[in-house]
């Protein structure tokens, strides 16, 4: 990719005459230019004492980062969802300012030590019910809904597992697919829930999406191809899937997805290395029904015409697979509309071939912040805090459009708008005082409904198979 410079251009606001500034083609409000980003600790709990243990693919069950959402807020009430110890998938809930969590299970237990498995949760608006989708990795996943009301009329309703219906196979009789893999929910400006899933295997998938209209579900299809050819320097592959970072609607109602490509041959990566390649870009001004590049081009058609390796004006940064670049990182959109995306890889200073991803990350891989500006173009500033991990990060964006990096083991770095996002700094390092596995959850949705930022987190276990505690750390952030 190729990095335009900053443009920096002092304007003169009519408010009070205070500065406003434009910076790389946005310009930002008086506050915006001001704030500084900040995050102060202000609680923690503890969700569960003993949660479920297990390392699977270098992660847990109860903490990945694809888990769209683990932890989430609605009318007051904060909900999360884990498996216990007894691998019972639980859910919880409190109202906000509460660090004291009632908790219910909903009648599955975790069929494998897979830490694909994760639990899913989303609220559909129009009814007020809570949607946990579990346990499914390349398979069969099961399927819970609460009774109406019970999130848009908390205090109404007892918290009890009678809130809950049976476990289902299908969304309510629509299947979608037996080969079913990360799902994540997202509530369209209509007001409908909608469910992001993967069919079929790594290296061999398709991204689809379903859409519950607050009383029946249909599968919407599949909007990326798996098939094509991929070529390099090193071989060709001709099957993939697509690994979202995220799915979020904007202000104006367009629907911004970033993704990386993994591809089924290993003979394109120069040794033993995963096949993560490119990062690209899509929106979808129709809720996920046509799908452009960031020129406007339209690309893709959920159900018919889908998105392929080749489609042109897909990618934003363009990285081959020896880099060990990780897959379903973070992503958000700005007051401005405009889309921001991290990334993670070992720099190019570092070698040019990674032959073992997981030594090749702990020892050398950066994140990276990606971020298109309003005239078009694509900017990437790597944020300097090595990793130290092979797991993932999270981004958030605070009502500044200050950025938010929450690392692996629970450290806070972040860069302020009025930079253009390039003075990082760390705010908060628990390293050595959270005891963190690694990945951990963040709860996007409050951050809009009062600025705080909660980080759901399990401790390293003391064993492999061990029970940990699972525990939510609270910060403010600037409002």
């Amino acid at each position: 990719m190729t990095l335009s410079p900053n443009r920096r251009t002092l304007l003169r606001s009519a408010v009070g005459g205070a500065a406003a500034l434009t910076i790389g083609g946005v310009t930002m409000g008086r506050a915006s230019a001001a704030t500084a980003p900040s995050a102060t600790q202000i609680s923690t709990s503890v969700l569960d004492s003993t949660a479920v243990y297990f390392v699977s693919y270098d992660g847990l069950v109860n903490n990945n980062a694809f888990q769209k959402n683990g932890i989430l807020t609605y009318n007051g009430y904060q909900y999360a969802v884990w498996y216990a110890s007894d691998r019972n998938a639980t859910v919880a809930r409190r109202a906000l300012g509460s660090t004291t969590w009632s908790k219910v299970t909903v009648g599955h237990t975790l069929k494998a030590d897979d830490s694909h498995n994760v639990i899913s949760a989303g609220i559909s608006p129009s009814d007020g019910r809570l949607h946990l989708v579990m346990d499914s990795h390349s398979n069969g996943y099961f399927y819970v809904k609460s009774v109406a009301g019970l999130v848009s009329s908390p205090a109404s309703h007892s918290w009890t597992a009678a809130q809950f219906g049976s476990v289902q196979t299908s969304m309510d009789g629509v299947a979608l697919t037996s080969t079913f893999t990360y799902p994540q929910f997202i509530v369209s400006p209509q007001n409908r829930l909608q469910l992001s899933y993967r069919t079929g295997i790594s290296g061999n998938g398709q991204a689809a999406l379903a859409e519950y209209n607050g009383s029946t579900w249909s599968n919407l299809g599949n909007w990326t191809s798996n098939t094509g050819t991929y070529t390099n320097t090193h071989g060709s592959s001709s099957y993939r899937n697509l690994y979202l970072h995220g799915l979020d609607y904007g202000s104006d109602g367009a629907l911004h997805v970033f993704g990386t490509w993994r591809e089924q041959n290993g003979a394109v990566t120069c040794g033993a290395n995963l096949t993560n390649h490119d990062t690209v870009y899509f929106r979808s001004t129709d809720y996920g029904r046509t799908w452009k590049n960031s020129a406007g081009t339209t690309v893709g058609t959920t159900g018919s015409s889908l998105v392929t390796v080749n489609s042109s004006g897909i990618i934003v940064d363009s990285l081959n697979p020896d880099h060990a670049l990780m897959n379903q990182e973070s992503q958000a959109v700005d007051s401005n509309n405009l889309p921001h995306a991290l990334i993670s890889y070992v720099p190019g200073r570092f070698g040019q071939c990674i032959t073992d991803y997981v030594a090749g990350r702990i020892a050398y891989a950066r994140p990276f912040h990606v971020w298109k500006d309003s005239a078009g173009a694509w900017h990437k500033t790597e944020v300097p805090v090595a990793m130290n991990s092979t797991q993932r990060s999270q981004l958030v964006l605070d009502a500044y459009n200050n950025a938010y990096v929450i690392m692996p083991f629970g450290r806070i770095v972040a860069a302020s708008a009025s930079s253009s996002w390039t003075d990082w700094t760390v705010l908060y390092d628990g390293t050595s005082t959270l005891n963190a596995f690694g990945e951990v959850l963040v709860d996007h949705t409050r951050i809009a409904q009062d600025g705080v930022l909660s980080i759901l987190y399990q401790e390293k276990s003391t064993g492999t198979t061990t029970p940990s505690p699972l525990h939510v750390i609270d910060f403010q952030l600037p409002v």
